[in-house]
């Protein structure tokens, strides 16, 4: 998997595996990781490699041999995504209800970075239970709307430049099921004011930190270990207070299409993709990014690699943590009943029945690309057949 003289292929095409493969061993001498950044790391290196083993297929009609290696299946790789992602969306496309949807960004203060990289699953876990209470509880009040919501998280935790920028962004159905059964319409296509999902997500934030604190649930060390003195928690307090927390809501979907449009670019986002890099070398590494304060201007970043991957791995999520969060109408311990009645209340059908197994990667390309995977891509006639496994190893593919 050598690198070209630029950082990319013989294709011209730069992977952050290649970047791993160059740097990762460097950098784990000199970092110490925590063990799912190291399983990151190593998996994205070998992912589709000969390292991972697969297998040999030829072709029927020409003879042409195809070596096919394994994928990592680690969700921080580049890689091993799409399938995943279109899975999981059609499981979500029996949910969707015929009612607008409402996209709002709920974002933590820069401030409460460092804190986070030490406790990443109780400040992630009170992110989710900060914002969802939010919008739930504005659901239920009669002054909006007086019901029950749906609404779907996900988690992200990266800016542009791979940064620390901690939000969830949330899809919230537009209306609720009332405890009578009926379905309330918000006002005039409005939701909730930002403003005041603001200031209630600020306070249930930090009341969840500060129970964090007191129940000694937090680690605090390097740059938060002043934060074990009382006078450092009330400064830390008193600031986030002081200071607008950001949320974010943007215009309805106009349907169900461009509801799982959405899904699809947020749901399986990854902190940076492979079609986003531009080299690397022995030093550094460059990858295009949006400057939001420009006018979105599409630029060009370089960072020391080190520093590179040092952020990429900010970004793995704890073992088992799940990115991706479903509450009210669609909370799991009831979801199909409460479904069902919104679309009673809603006079909708009942969606087609999604098939109990996963589509196939077969299938999926079909779909997708319009491309069978069995066909052999030499001659484009004949089919490819099996005929050996190829077993783990160090190097590419026998010769």
């Amino acid at each position: 998997m050598g690198a070209h003289p630029h950082g990319a292929d013989a294709a011209g095409k730069v992977e952050l595996a290649q970047v791993f493969a160059r740097h990762g061993a460097a950098y784990l001498a000199t970092h110490r990781l925590a063990a799912v950044q190291q399983r990151a790391l190593r998996a994205i290196q070998v992912c589709r490699t000969a390292a991972l083993g697969g297998h040999v297929e030829r072709c029927d009609a020409c003879g042409q041999l195809r070596y096919s290696y394994h994928s990592c299946r680690n969700r921080h790789c580049p890689k091993c995504q799409a399938l995943a992602k279109e899975r999981w969306l059609a499981a979500r496309q029996a949910e969707l209800l015929p009612v607008p949807y409402f996209h709002v960004v709920f974002t933590l203060p820069h401030s409460l970075n460092a804190l986070a990289q030490g406790n990443p699953r109780v400040i992630y876990r009170l992110l989710f239970e900060a914002a969802a209470r939010t919008l739930l509880e504005f659901g239920e009040n009669p002054r909006w709307l007086g019901g029950e919501l749906g609404v779907t998280m996900v988690l992200h935790t990266w800016g542009q430049t791979l940064s620390q920028h901690l939000h969830v962004h949330a899809l919230v159905s537009g209306g609720a099921l009332a405890p009578k059964g009926h379905w309330i319409h918000p006002r005039g296509g409005f939701l909730f004011p930002v403003k005041a999902l603001s200031q209630v997500f600020r306070g249930k934030f930090t009341a969840g930190l500060k129970h964090a604190f007191d129940s000694g649930a937090l680690v605090l060390a390097g740059s938060t270990a002043a934060l074990a003195e009382a006078r450092e928690r009330v400064a830390l307090f008193a600031a986030l207070r002081a200071q607008p927390w950001v949320v974010y809501a943007k215009r309805p979907f106009a349907g169900p299409d461009q509801v799982l449009q959405y899904l699809g670019r947020y749901t399986h986002r990854i902190a940076l993709t492979n079609n986003r890099l531009v080299s690397f070398d022995e030093e550094s590494v460059r990858f295009h990014y949006k400057d939001y304060t420009h006018g979105n201007r599409r630029k060009v970043m370089a960072l020391d690699a080190h520093e590179f991957i040092r952020r990429y791995l900010t970004h793995v999520l704890p073992r088992g943590f799940m990115r991706i969060r479903h509450y009210g109408l669609l909370g799991n311990r009831a979801k199909r009943h409460k479904l069902g009645a919104a679309r009673a209340a809603l006079d909708a059908p009942s969606p087609e029945r999604v098939p109990t197994a996963p589509e196939t990667l077969e299938a999926f390309w079909l779909r997708v690309a319009h491309r069978d995977i069995h066909q052999c891509p030499h001659c484009a006639s004949g089919p490819l057949r099996r005929i050996g496994v190829l077993l783990p190893r160090a190097h590419g593919p026998p010769r």
